[in-house]
């Protein structure tokens, strides 16, 4: 039998840093300590070689349960849907109009952090309703 095996999230994106801020606002995840030898993230950033300098960000779970998520630079933009996205679980065992108050309420958030709001797909027999956003650089995620 295979055993569960540690995974990290990674995002491609154009502004590594400012995108993993949006998802430590979003998750409660926070920035890992610096490393060993610098006062800070920018002192580290500033002593790799310039083409590496903003090329890759992570942020950690603080209760250490979820995944690191990396989120490092590439030369192209999103052109298409994400294969991918990430459920935020806010509204979990609630339904009707308590869920959608919660789905409301937490886009309302996001949306004062640069989240964008893209659709709210309402319960029908099979699901319950979740309310589809985009990140600060458009990669989709889902209220559920």
């Amino acid at each position: 039998m295979t055993s569960v095996r540690e995974f990290q999230v990674t995002f491609d994106c154009a502004e590594p840093e400012r995108v993993a801020r949006f998802w430590c606002d979003v998750l409660g995840y926070v920035v890992p300590p610096v490393p060993e030898g610098f006062a800070s993230w920018e002192e580290y950033d500033a002593a790799l070689p310039a083409d590496q300098q903003g090329a890759a960000f992570a942020v950690l779970d603080p209760t250490g349960v979820g995944p690191r998520l990396y989120f490092q630079r590439v030369p192209e933009g999103k052109v298409a849907k994400n294969r991918v996205h990430l459920d935020v679980r806010v509204g979990t065992g609630l339904v009707g109009a308590e869920r959608l108050a919660v789905l409301e309420a937490e886009c309302t958030r996001l949306v004062a952090l640069g989240g964008v709001r893209v659709r709210l797909l309402e319960a029908d027999d099979e699901n319950e309703s979740c309310l589809v956003m985009q990140d600060v650089e458009g990669n989709e995620f889902c209220l559920d």
